[in-house]
């Protein structure tokens, strides 16, 4: 394999595993929209999310990581997802400080996907593998 291919092969792959992550929360955001309701208040300081709101919010992050997945608007699609997670990633801050407390450490995990979501952005124009464009 040439490293042209496996570099495609490669940016495949952060697009699959990033995608099966940003599809497991957009999933809970319809399937148990109370749980998401709850996370919008804990780390965003959002209150008041409604069922319908939650829900709404889930369904457009759902065609927007659709649309990431199949490599379709590279720029809007791969910058939502990376603005997606950053915020995420950073909105997190205080688990961060006290590392062993309860299960803190698993926020950490949300770094290497930081890192894979700027390079699939940066790199978003040879990420052409099973991509539509």
């Amino acid at each position: 394999m040439d490293q042209k291919k496996k570099l495609e092969f490669s940016l495949l792959l952060l697009r699959l595993g990033v995608f099966i992550v940003m599809f497991m929360w957009t999933i809970d955001k319809i399937m148990r929209p109370e749980h998401s309701a709850a996370v919008f208040e804990k780390f965003y300081f959002i209150s008041g999310f409604g069922t319908e709101i939650t829900i709404a919010l889930g369904v457009l992050e759902l065609v927007i990581i659709i649309g990431f997945l199949l490599g379709l608007y590279k720029t809007w699609t791969y910058g939502l997802v990376l603005l997606f997670h950053f915020i995420s990633t950073i909105s997190t801050f205080n688990q961060y400080l006290s590392p062993f407390e309860g299960t803190n450490l698993l926020f950490f995990a949300a770094w290497p996907m930081l890192a894979a979501c700027i390079c699939l952005f940066l790199m978003r124009k040879q990420d052409r593998m099973l991509s539509v464009t």
